[in-house]
Parts: C-alpha cells; sequence; structure tokens
C-alpha cells in the first residue's frame, strides 16, 4: 500500500512540476491570449448582447490571463530564490550540501529534511536555554 501511495505521489508531483512549467510559459500565455481573442471575435452577440454580459466575459477572459501571468512571475521568483540559497548553502563551509537543489527533490524526501532540521533546532534550542541558565548562575546580580 505504501508503495502505491508513493508511485502516486511520484506521478503527481511529475505533473504539478510539467502543468506549472506549463502555465507558467509565454508561449502559453500567446496561445490563451489568441484564444480569447478568437473566442470574444467569434461571439456574434458580444457587441450586441447586454453591456453585463460584456463585461462579465471581459473580466472572465483578464481572470484567465492573469493565471498565466501570475504562474511566470512565480516560476520566476522561485527559480532565483532557489539560486540564492544555493550559493549561500555551497559558500558556507560547514553547510549540508544535501539541501542544494532541495526543490528537484520529492515530497518524502523534503520532508525527511525537514524533520532533521526540527531536530537540530530542538537540540539548539535546549542548548541555549541552558547555557542562559549558566549565565544567571554565574551572575546572580541579574
Amino acid at each position: 500500500m505504501k508503495n502505491l501511495y508513493r508511485n502516486m505521489e511520484s506521478v503527481f508531483e511529475t505533473f504539478t512540476s510539467f502543468a506549472t512549467f506549463i502555465l507558467g510559459n509565454s508561449i502559453t500565455f500567446i496561445l490563451a491570449l489568441i484564444a480569447i481573442i478568437i473566442w470574444i471575435y467569434n461571439r456574434g452577440t458580444f457587441f450586441n448582447q447586454d453591456i453585463h454580459e460584456g463585461f462579465r466575459d471581459i473580466i472572465h477572459g483578464l481572470t484567465f490571463l492573469s493565471l498565466f501571468i501570475i504562474q511566470k512571475s512565480y516560476n520566476h521568483y522561485t527559480a532565483a530564490i532557489h539560486v540564492k540559497m544555493n550559493e549561500l548553502i555551497a559558500s558556507h563551509e560547514p553547510a549540508n550540501n544535501s539541501v542544494i537543489n532541495t526543490e528537484s527533490k520529492t515530497e518524502h524526501e523534503i520532508i525527511a529534511l525537514s524533520k532533521e532540521y526540527n531536530e537540530l533546532a530542538e537540540i539548539s534550542k535546549l542548548e541555549s536555554e541552558i547555557e542562559k541558565e549558566k549565565q544567571d548562575d554565574l551572575n546572580p546580580s541579574k
């Protein structure tokens, strides 16, 4: 059952990566714009219909196109963030290089890394509390 779930997750991750790439592509935006222009042009009653219906059609078209614009900017932004993070990780000597290109890892691998870093955060928190207690013991005047 776990293997079936992992296989489904892998297929879904592949699908979402592909869909994200397609929706953020400028050619897809141009094709969608052409489709909307053809749709509005071929509606014989577009200019004869009620003004509310005309506004509704325009708003739906703009909303549809905004999906592609938002996805394109999101892809650009996340790619830039990933490059910056990879540079910071690679340039820091004691950093764990297994987190470079985390965006290409599966969700299962990311969850495992996240658990590892949560454990490190808890250990660091405990160590800082112990250090604070030691400082308080050394400086009783505070």
